[in-house]
């Protein structure tokens, strides 16, 4: 099986196709082969979980180079890929095709199994993909959200749709004692906040993330762990009682904190709900194809999320006065239980499986 992630803003197709690779892998009751190909350069974590992986940079890391250029070197490896590993599936998590991926997988003979995973809560106003690109799967997977998702596109295109559970990173399964604020040098007494908002400058005054980081100062009892991308820039900030942790995936010490600030991403909400994580949220409005607001209004709803569409000082500091209640807490983890759904991966492993039992 051949796994494309491609690289966007986070880590979100990768961690997806991740979770699928290793859900895939310990279904498997036969001798298997998961390879990736992947324009994310975090291959370090493919290569600690003992995936094999062929890296080609995103376009954006050359200067200057034109879409064609960089397609027909996607679709060269694709091809010297297929050629060498003859997959029987191959699985691609992108929000937008390439054309050079939908070329070389076109003239690939139709006994691989093509499949296209699409992510939830995609924007009405975001830009539609080429006419031509679903035609080239064999099927679309949809994996759930907590707004409701959409497959007008799909069935239009007359493709068989698999519809999941979310798909998360099994984080409570991989859950070990990490003693983090030992680790952190925090006190064992002390309250402690993750904080990810994905933009946005420690030092730039007007910035939310340095607005933020103020107004949690004022309260001695906590201590707040900032949560940096191994895909982002280097996070430096001076403060008594902040940290930085630069982990991956950062979810896996959710049970450690107290509760979170965040913005709305897919991956992160998720993992947020399935840790039982009390948050305060701030979507962000500007993502291309992604419904971030539509996503976190449903934890709103069930009151197990705060969500703060637009942010000012005043509102950010009412929102975490209210957080910083420890009755408030308990009662936004446990309507975190209510949104608990069992993981999609184990959902598209088995579908997967169940397609390649007689190729």
């Amino acid at each position: 099986i051949v796994l494309f992630p491609t690289n966007g803003v986070g880590f979100g197709h990768f961690t997806r196709l991740l979770a699928i690779a290793e859900q895939i892998r310990m279904e498997s009751t036969k001798p298997l082969d998961i390879v990736f190909f992947t324009t994310m350069p975090t291959l370090h974590i493919l290569a600690d979980a003992g995936f094999p992986c062929y890296h080609l940079p995103g376009r954006y890391r050359y200067d200057s180079m034109e879409a064609n250029v960089w397609n027909s070197l996607c679709e060269e490896m694709l091809h010297l890929i297929f050629s060498l590993h003859r997959p029987k599936a191959f699985i691609f998590d992108g929000a937008y095709p390439y054309r050079g991926m939908l070329n070389a997988i076109k003239s690939y003979p139709d006994d691989m199994l093509k499949v296209w995973l699409r992510k939830g809560s995609i924007k009405k106003s975001s830009k539609p993909i080429p006419v031509d690109s679903i035609g080239n799967f064999h099927a679309i997977i949809r994996p759930g959200d907590s707004a409701e998702v959409e497959f007008n596109e799909e069935l239009s295109h007359n493709i068989p749709l698999v519809k999941t559970n979310p798909i998360i990173y099994n984080i409570l399964g991989k859950i070990l004692k990490h003693n983090l604020k030992s680790r952190l040098g925090i006190p064992e007494s002390a309250i402690v906040c993750y904080v990810q908002l994905g933009a946005g400058k420690i030092n730039d005054i007007d910035s939310e993330l340095k607005i933020t980081l103020d107004i949690l100062s004022e309260y001695n009892e906590l201590y707040v762990v900032i949560g940096e991308s191994l895909i982002g820039e280097r996070v430096y900030f001076e403060g008594e009682r902040v940290r930085v942790l630069r982990d991956y995936p950062n979810s896996k010490y959710f049970k450690e904190f107290d509760f979170a600030i965040m913005a709305g991403g897919y991956n992160t909400y998720h993992e947020v709900i399935e840790s039982q994580l009390p948050a305060i949220s701030y979507p962000n409005l500007n993502t291309g194809r992604d419904d971030q607001l539509a996503r976190v209004t449903k934890a709103k709803d069930n009151g197990c999320m705060i969500v703060l569409k637009n942010r000012s000082k005043n509102k950010i500091a009412i929102a975490i006065e209210r957080i910083m209640d420890e009755e408030v807490r308990k009662l936004m983890s446990h309507r975190c239980g209510a949104l608990r759904r069992s993981n999609g991966s184990k959902q598209v492993s088995n579908w997967i499986l169940e397609q390649l039992k007689n190729s």
